[in-house]
């Protein structure tokens, strides 16, 4: 198995450009089982998640090929009723995104549970309360999920919580159901709407992007089409911590500054702030890097939510990044309720925090950290074990990097070219 041996305390210097998002990319490749057209996706980051999915499309009769460094096309012809391979499902979360394009185009599925990170318990619930509304019956049973429906009807319907992919699950079925659906509790965060402009240029009306509340008119047949994919905001809002950690010198090139505002305002109350040139975002060597307390000399807190509340997924990044502020500050991820249990490996490179329970962890910095050998056990917290490597002093192993590279493509390399010293080996060695 590969790992990453880091050699830290390098101030990375440089330009970097972000990938396309991750969470987008996997409902769009999802969508093109709408249509039996083709569809070419652009700006498809080419990681682990991304194949897998890819591998499952195929599964079920579309052709889905490269057609450029990071471009995809998909035809989705011959789609029958399908049951996907249970082991194939558990490699990824988002095979779910598979349910609701099915039982819209060919009328069911037979699905196992999904896999994805270990960061808590993650409800399949809303996905399908949201397609029983549309006309879909589910059973569960010997591990299976059967999903049918003869036929979808657009409904009025409140999702219970504003879940991400249940809502995408939502709005790709109702996009053939028959009349108009209204979703309200719905995600708004920047991979829906970008699902959402895909499905419009597609052929469908979806009034509402953006907000909490979409209202799609069904159609009998969806077209194909060209579709870009915008920069994922949560790589952007890595390589933020990762300039600060190292007091490097970094322009994120194309960074999606429309998405950034509260990823901004999280960073700013540790001392870090970003100058937005055009489209591009420039951190500076010389950030303040000092927590900034409330008013009345309150301990201030980094708090996550549903958007456009500060992303769950930059928690953890927040974390190790506040290490190195001066200062005393709360990192409260209210989402998943295992997610900082990776806070005892940055103790143990030298942090100073308290786990104050499975959602809360203080911080207070400024902690020299030192290099250590850890393993990575999601994509986000492995981010930000290597964004402490770093800024650490010494050598840093990271095991279980298949992890990291789920969701960021050639990190390495990337990181190499603003001077990193890292390298991908086998662990054994």
């Amino acid at each position: 198995m590969p790992k990453f041996i880091v050699h830290g305390g390098e101030r990375l210097r440089g330009r970097i450009r972000p990938t396309g998002n991750k969470n987008a990319a996997l409902p769009m490749l999802a969508a093109t089982l709408l249509t039996d057209e083709e569809v070419v996706l652009e700006n498809v980051p080419k990681i682990k998640d991304v194949l897998t999915l890819l591998d499952l499309l195929r599964d079920l009769g579309a052709s889905a090929d490269w057609t450029g460094a990071n471009e995809v096309t998909i035809r989705a012809a011959d789609i029958g009723r399908a049951q996907l391979d249970e082991s194939a499902a558990a490699r990824i979360r988002a095979s779910i995104l598979l349910a609701g394009p099915m039982v819209a185009r060919t009328g069911g599925m037979k699905l196992p549970p999904p896999g994805g990170d270990v960061i808590g318990r993650r409800r399949l619930d809303t996905h399908f309360l949201a397609l029983e509304k549309l006309g879909a019956t589910v059973e569960y049973g010997a591990r299976i999920f059967e999903i049918r429906a003869n036929g979808l009807t657009g409904a009025d319907m409140f999702l219970d919580e504003p879940s991400v992919t249940a809502t995408e699950n939502a709005v790709m079925a109702a996009s053939l159901a028959r009349g108009t659906t209204r979703i309200r509790n719905a995600a708004a965060e920047p991979h829906v709407q970008d699902l959402c402009n895909m499905l419009v240029g597609m052929g469908c009306s979806i009034e509402g992007i953006g907000t909490g509340t979409l209202r799609i008119q069904g159609v009998p047949k969806l077209h194909g089409g060209r579709f870009r994919i915008s920069s994922d905001h949560i790589e952007v809002g890595s390589f933020i911590g990762l300039a600060a950690v190292t007091r490097g010198e970094v322009t994120i090139e194309d960074a999606a500054v429309e998405h950034l505002d509260s990823t901004l305002i999280g960073f700013s109350r540790l001392g870090i702030v970003p100058e937005v040139r055009g489209n591009d975002l420039f951190i500076s060597g010389e950030q303040e890097m000092r927590v900034q307390m409330d008013v009345g000399g309150h301990i201030p807190k980094i708090d996550d939510g549903p958007w456009p509340a500060f992303p769950a997924d930059l928690t953890s990044i927040a974390l190790v990044t506040a290490t190195q502020c001066e200062g005393t500050i709360l990192i409260h991820e209210k989402m998943f309720e295992s997610r900082m249990f990776f806070s005892d490996k940055v103790a143990g490179m030298g942090a100073s925090l308290v786990l104050c329970d499975p959602h809360r962890v203080l911080v207070t910095g400024r902690s020299p950290l030192r290099g250590a050998l850890v393993e990575s056990p999601d994509i986000r917290a492995g981010m930000a074990l290597l964004i402490a490597a770093l800024g650490a002093e010494g050598t840093s192993h990271i095991f279980n990097i298949g992890q990291i590279e789920r969701g960021y493509q050639q990190i390495d390399s990337r990181l190499r070219a603003l001077g990193a010293r890292i390298e991908r080996t086998d662990s054994r060695s």
